[in-house]
């Protein structure tokens, strides 16, 4: 369809799929030669009003030179974009590229008019602020800074457009026409505007997909079973609210109804509009089905079927081919292959899936890739239902499948401001972006609980993303620094949102510990403990206890000032003063009500009856059945107690089967609370004055100019480094004795001679470096021995370097990753680093705050900080030596790698005595260019 251009290939890297404000997908795209037809049919269809907006006078249809002169781009002085719904164009905008008289020129001129036309019926879409990201990225990639746009004062939706898209910008007014000038460059408030707009818009997405008013089941079958049939089973038995509709071209004409639904043979035969379409026919069938939703205009899919990119190459590309045909008619798809989408709302009651069972409305928000996992979640929740205190049910649940469209970054930005959603559990197989996940999550977790369990596999089959090179554990890192409570395991993040979900945050770690059984209390209490939290010692109320004992202990631990939290321990009790189940709970959640400020948490041991008592306001499960379950738990517990539900509105409290689990989902609430408050003020990035930005910036130009990519050496990675206040103490090369000796008069005894070979550098416990030489002898004699334990001086590469003040030696890396960013490192150099892996890491750039916490988050900090009487080290400097290597690679990207080793901290200053600089060409940056979806 495209044709090459006078000047330049088609510019196919310009084409995107976008989401519109109203949720929708359009697809941007180059206008070519062969658009002439489309572009007459377009403005055919713009009303008069909208075309004298656009060329200041009447002008009912385009001349033949007119079309010539839309269609015909050189795509660098000349470029039109089109969006497009179902192949046809709903807006355009073109811009031509002028001189300083306002006549066409090319470059070096870098100022172009821009213009816009939008189809009425597309107007209030968002179309033209996402053409206008777009055509502004086209040109700055063809060297232009500046648009210029000349608007009718009347036209008020298109200044808008243009003013409030963030730029710096001039306006002025003459000749009765307004004129707006604005560079180009992105800006912070440009780019808040364009992630504010992206939420939205990919909210909206997400919630006409949620909240349908009707919906249609693709693939019905006749018979029972089949998983059409059974979709729309679960569909009717959970209350759906609007309107169903049951599709399948094999029925028979005459079929009108099938289980009191409307039967259709095609979704086309609807009379009256879809929102969602479930799909559950054979991959081969599925593009006619897409087909016939699009013609129809249906909103989303959800895609059921299987045969896609699990399957192998072919399934790969039926995959693509399914994400490209659903986008052009303005869908968005969950799935291939997914286990479906369920809304508890009162207001919906959507149940699209293959759970065959409503889960009970609650505020715990669920997304899964993998539908078995799916399934694991909403089945744990709906034992937790008859078995733990304190469950809530769930708001949403997506399992997105292959996740070839719609993604978790998606529903993250629906459940940001869902407010049916208190808290986010997610399973996530791969981060395909994350870079945009942690831009996405840091926002969520400041708003509510965003708890994680990340799988170590690759990206989902088919997909065409870009891979990090950081570790799993350094990408974990980057997610708790972003909010994201992290946890290992499904039980886990089960755990900690039932937690989350009904208590407080703690305040503080310090952990109240009562309950009647000394022995369970004090494994409660070895347990947090491990967890890094402050217990108080166990209160022991024996298994004499009565309800009371536990409402009045419980509310004299919540009324104490010195505990933040309260973890209650039982475990049966057989007398005629032991409590029963629904007595415990009751005393339990009134003494819980009365200090609602402080979470509490119970550790239970095969309660039953308690623990249903405890969990029957918030069973996940259907009220008849989870009543029917905490009847046979208690039978199974011991003797029969009636089954007492909390009434409406009662204090919930979480429960759990063992101590760890408790105190583990604890000390996660206790990390994020404490995260939320640090992140309430982030702390700022420092002004250095004594930076050359400039001449850095000179410097990697000039170095650049040799290749695309080169490791500089010593002398010029010291002069880098240098220009942004970091000095590196100078190594002498010493190819010979006599050499070494020069160059340690030159420095100043007392020296060091090191071997830097790449198998002995940063090995001193190889006896590849000898320290405190002080006098020519020493070092003759040190050189000597260095070549007859190791080899010739040529493979020794030995270098005298002058002596450091004593400290503590650590390491500092940078790295720039295609996909999570620039990140910076930090840890104690050799085994520490090395072997166990003890490093810290932070996004860049990085502020003082996280400077401070950087250095304090690896486990062998202590030795920083005067550990076992040692004298502590100067870690101000230390912290000022990370601010300036993160402006270093924040300023300039071309410097993609960043190493020094060792940097020897002392009680005052520090020496960086190795370093080394990478630079390259930076990776493209995806997140500061206009909004787009991914292509796959």
């Amino acid at each position: 369809m495209q044709s090459a251009s006078d000047r330049h290939e088609y510019p196919a890297h310009w084409e995107a799929d976008v989401v519109l404000r109203d949720g929708g997908a359009a697809r941007v795209r180059p206008i070519t030669v062969d658009d002439a037809e489309r572009l007459v049919s377009f403005y055919e269809q713009v009303s008069d009003e909208s075309k004298y907006y656009r060329f200041f006078a009447p002008y009912p249809r385009l001349s033949a030179k007119d079309v010539h002169r839309f269609t015909h781009h050189d795509f660098v002085d000349r470029v039109g974009l089109a969006a497009t719904v179902g192949g046809e164009f709903i807006a355009t905008v073109r811009y031509d590229r002028i001189g300083a008289d306002g006549m066409a020129a090319s470059a070096p001129a870098d100022e172009a008019e821009v213009a816009f036309l939008v189809q009425d019926a597309h107007q209030g879409r968002g179309v033209a602020s996402a053409l206008l990201e777009h055509i502004a990225a086209v040109a700055r990639e063809r060297g232009i800074r500046r648009f210029a746009a000349e608007v009718l004062p009347a036209n008020n939706k298109m200044i808008k457009v243009f003013t409030d898209a963030g730029y710096t910008q001039k306006r002025s007014f003459e000749d009765g026409v307004v004129r707006l000038e604005f560079d180009l460059e992105p800006t912070e408030r440009s780019l808040a505007v364009q992630r504010a707009r992206e939420q939205r818009a990919e909210a909206h997405s997400v919630r006409r997909l949620l909240t349908p008013g009707s919906v249609a089941v693709v693939g019905v079958g006749r018979a029972p079973g089949g998983v059409g049939r059974s979709v729309l089973g679960n569909l009717r038995e959970a209350g759906f609210t609007g309107r169903l509709h049951a599709v399948n071209q094999a029925f028979p004409e005459d079929l009108k109804e099938l289980d009191g639904v409307p039967a259709h043979r095609s979704v086309r035969d609807i009379a009256e509009p879809v929102d969602l379409a479930v799909v559950a026919v054979r991959a081969e069938h599925v593009p006619a089905a897409v087909a016939e939703c699009g013609e129809h205009g249906v909103q989303g899919l959800v895609v059921l079927s299987s045969g896609y990119a699990e399957s192998g190459p072919d399934g790969r590309e039926r995959q693509r081919e399914l994400v490209r045909h659903a986008r052009a008619y303005g869908m968005r798809i969950i799935g291939p292959n997914a286990f479906g989408v369920i809304n508890t709302s009162p207001q919906v009651r959507l149940n699209a899936s293959l759970a065959p069972e409503m889960p009970r409305p609650g505020r715990i928000g669920l997304f899964a890739q993998s539908g078995a996992i799916g399934i694991a979640l909403l089945s744990r929740l709906h034992r937790r239902g008859g078995g733990v205190t304190g469950v809530t049910g769930v708001s949403t649940f997506v399992s997105s499948g292959n996740r070839a469209d719609v993604s978790g970054n998606d529903v993250l930005q629906y459940w940001y401001d869902d407010p049916d959603t208190d808290v986010a559990l997610m399973y996530l197989e791969s981060i395909g972006n994350p870079r945009k996940f942690t831009r996405l999550a840091r926002r969520t977790a400041a708003a509510k609980p965003l708890v994680v369990v990340q799988g170590a596999g690759s990206a989902p089959q088919g997909h065409a993303v870009r891979a990090t090179r950081l570790p799993h554990a350094t990408v974990s890192a980057l997610l708790r620094q972003a909010g994201v409570i992290r946890v290992d395991t499904i039980t886990e993040l089960v755990d900690a949102g039932l937690l989350l979900a009904r208590q407080p945050l703690p305040t503080g770690p310090r952990v109240a510990i009562l309950g009647n059984s000394e022995s369970l209390g004090l494994l409660t209490y070895d347990a947090c403990l491990s967890e890094g939290l402050r217990p108080l010692p166990p209160l022991d109320l024996t298994t004499e206890a009565r309800a009371e004992d536990f409402h009045a202990a419980l509310a004299h631990a919540l009324a104490d000032d010195t505990c933040d939290a309260v973890v209650v321990t039982a475990i049966p009790a057989i007398g005629e003063t032991s409590p029963g189940d629904a007595e415990l709970a009751q005393a339990l959640r009134s003494a819980a009500a009365a200090a609602p400020a402080k979470p509490v948490l119970v550790v239970h041991v095969e309660l039953g009856g308690l623990a249903a008592a405890l969990s029957a306001a918030a069973s996940t499960a259907p009220r008849g059945e989870s009543t029917s379950r905490a009847r046979a738990a208690a039978q199974d517990a011991g003797p029969p107690q009636p089954p007492v539900e909390a009434p409406e509105g009662a204090h919930l409290i979480p429960a759990y089967p063992a101590a760890e689990r408790a105190v583990r989902a604890l000390a996660e609430a206790v990390k994020y609370a404490q995260w939320r408050r640090e992140a309430a003020d982030p702390g700022k990035v420092p002004e250095h004055e004594d930076i050359d930005e400039r001449g850095a910036a000179a410097l990697i130009d000039g170095l650049l100019a040799r290749g695309q990519g080169l490791t500089l050496g010593a002398e010029e990675t010291a002069e880098l480094l240098g220009r942004y206040g970091v000095p590196v103490r100078r190594a002498a090369p010493a190819p010979g004795p006599d050499e070494a000796a020069r160059a340690a008069a030159a420095l100043g005894y007392p020296v060091a001679l090191k071997a830097t070979a790449p198998h002995l550098r940063h090995r001193a416990d190889l006896g590849g470096v000898r320290l405190d030489l002080a006098d020519e002898e020493q070092l003759r004699r040190a050189y000597a021995e260095l070549t007859e334990l190791f080899g010739r001086p040529q493979e020794l590469r030995p270098v005298v370097q002058a002596m450091a003040p004593r400290g503590v030696d650590t390491v500092v890396r940078a790295v720039i990753d295609p996909a999570a960013g620039a990140v910076l490192s930090f840890g104690l150099a050799g085994a520490a680093s090395q072997l166990l892996g003890d490093m810290a890491h932070r996004l860049i750039p990085v502020t003082d705050r996280d400077a401070t916490s950087l250095i304090r988050s690896i486990r062998t900090a202590p030795l920083l900080f005067g550990w076992r009487g040692s004298t502590p080290v100067d870690t101000r400097a230390l912290e000022e030596l990370l601010l300036r290597v993160s402006r270093l690679v924040d300023d300039h990207p071309e410097v993609v790698a960043v190493t020094l080793e060792p940097v020897v901290v002392a009680p005052h200053g520090l020496s960086v005595l190795g370093a080394s600089v990478r630079l390259a060409p930076p990776p493209a940056r995806d997140d500061l260019g206009p909004r787009t979806l991914p292509v796959y």
